[in-house]
């Protein structure tokens, strides 16, 4: 007899079957350890790639949302030289038709910065001046008797614009210190 049947012959039935089953619960607990760690691999890959998918769909909503930004801003001088068209108007020239139509064109010109969700921003005198949102463009006096203190807004001189919470373009003003 050769030594390994001799070792074999060594062992009863009971104690093969023992050793066996010792070996295949050895593998199981190994393969279990190595799911676990698959399993876990996998989802962690997994919530990876959800939160790649999340910031992706953010910052395809901020270019969406911010996409017309750019066009807008150069299209503010062109509503800004409509607006003092139309404060200066002559009384005489109010009726023509003419009038109205570039009156219309503003109106048309105006809703369209609105439906980009464009706001202007406020900048009324005696408002508190904000460096977010103004821009001063000089600090004079206030007038006697305006009532208007330091620190506040005396005139607006170009309108602002905000897209949402981002600022277009700041409020031109006069500060009074």
């Amino acid at each position: 007899m050769s030594q390994q049947t001799e070792a074999v012959a060594e062992f009863s039935p009971m104690e093969l079957l023992h050793a066996e089953l010792t070996k295949m619960h050895e593998e199981l607990d190994t393969a279990r350890a190595e799911a676990a760690k698959n399993k876990d691999g996998w989802q962690r890959a997994n919530a990876d790639f959800v939160n790649f998918r999340k910031r992706q769909d953010n910052e395809m909503a901020n270019l969406r949302q911010y996409a017309s930004a750019n066009l807008i801003i150069k299209v503010l001088p062109v509503l800004d030289d409509f607006d003092r068209a139309m404060k200066n108007l002559p009384e005489g020239l109010r009726a023509e038709t003419w009038t109205e139509g570039v009156s219309l064109i503003h109106r048309k010109l105006q809703l369209l910065v609105e439906g980009e969700q464009v706001k202007s921003i406020e900048a009324k005198p005696n408002d508190m001046f904000d460096p977010t949102m103004h821009e001063a463009v000089s600090h004079d006096d206030a007038p006697t008797g305006s009532g208007i203190e330091s620190g506040h807004v005396l005139e607006e001189l170009q309108k602002g614009y905000k897209m949402n919470d981002r600022v277009l373009r700041p409020a031109l003003v006069r500060v009074a210190r």
